[in-house]
């Protein structure tokens, strides 16, 4: 069986380097850690989790806790994505994920106390609502954690940049002619719907547009339903948009099923554009015009930020916003030349 001791051998290393390395530790070099953690991958260097728990102090396990009015979780192509790759992270330092819910046994408790129960050493937290009450108590708890989708200067939080993106779109559409343009809004109490409804109204500025209440029409918790409904009132007005921005992929997929279902076509009568990227929006018909977050780096910064806090006790909290990319199919079209 191969141990530290034949990794620091092999790497030339001392013993503290190599475990600090593939502890993610940050006064390595990544440059060093790159190396130590190739070489412990080629020599089939498995480390032995309740040694190193009795040896670090820690359980290597992380918490991950969706906190979000939906109910959807790991169900949405988005979450599912960013965990997957938060997950691979992790593991190439030893970490295993458990899922943190409400309840111990039959008796309800805190996400916290909870987690405390499991003795996670930190907490990954998917949240849609910064000022629920369970997620202050996170964030404001010892425990080391990271927050994703959320703005807060009380713990690490990464997300996208939801003004640059909603500029991104609006460049688009009325590059193509668009000026009617609607926008199918996230739940007021999440922080991307706010974030998204405020780009789209810096954008209406910008191109000296004027704002028309009836042209933002909530979704809801970004389901398809919600886009569904939302664009069937859009179509119900009496000057239709011509476009339409839906704050999220799923929801624009439901606003092109209500099109469909109004004798209408997309592009030919609105261009639609969505936010997320999923992988099913480039599979539908017509295929999604959206902006695409980046899921891998999401996943791998969150990781990275929570690794970070357990081992070096870190307070100095980061906030890390990712950039974003507008990806053009076949959902929106010129409308220069229409008459």
């Amino acid at each position: 069986m191969v141990t530290i001791y034949d990794v620091a051998k092999k790497t030339g290393y001392s013993i503290t380097t190599v475990s600090r390395a593939l502890n993610n530790y940050s006064d390595v070099s990544e440059k060093t850690k790159k190396v130590i953690v190739k070489t412990a991958e080629e020599m089939g260097y498995f480390p032995n989790s309740f040694a190193r728990s009795l040896t670090m102090k820690k359980s290597f396990t992380l918490g991950v806790i969706f906190v979000e009015d939906l109910g959807v979780g790991m169900k949405h192509p988005f979450f599912s994505a960013v965990i997957e790759d938060f997950k691979r992270r992790v593991e190439k330092f030893g970490y295993d994920l458990i899922f943190i819910n409400r309840y111990i046994g039959n008796e309800k408790k805190s996400y916290i106390d909870h987690a405390y129960y499991r003795g996670v050493d930190g907490i990954i937290v998917v949240c849609s609502n910064y000022d629920d009450p369970e997620v202050v108590k996170l964030i404001e708890s010892p425990l080391p954690s990271v927050v994703l989708n959320v703005h807060t200067d009380k713990t690490n939080v990464v997300y996208s940049n939801n003004g640059h993106a909603c500029e991104l779109v609006m460049d688009h559409l009325f590059s193509l002619g668009h000026t009617k343009i609607a926008h199918i809004a996230g739940a007021s109490d999440t922080f991307t719907g706010k974030e998204r409804v405020n780009g789209y109204k810096l954008a209406l500025d910008k191109y000296d547009i004027p704002f028309k209440d009836t042209y933002i029409v909530d979704g809801g918790y970004f389901s398809y339903e919600g886009g569904y409904e939302a664009m069937n009132r859009l179509l119900a007005l009496d000057e239709v948009p011509t476009a339409v921005f839906a704050s999220g992929d799923i929801m624009a997929m439901g606003a092109i099923k209500a099109i469909k279902d109004a004798g209408l076509t997309v592009p030919d009568d609105v261009s639609i554009v969505g936010f997320d990227d999923i992988e099913l929006a480039k599979h539908i018909t017509p295929s999604l015009t959206t902006i695409r977050q980046n899921t891998e780096l999401i996943g791998k910064k969150a990781a990275d930020l929570l690794i970070n806090q357990i081992n070096n006790k870190d307070e100095d909290y980061s906030a890390v916003m990712l950039p974003v990319e507008l990806i053009v199919r076949e959902s929106t079209q010129d409308i220069t030349n229409k008459e």
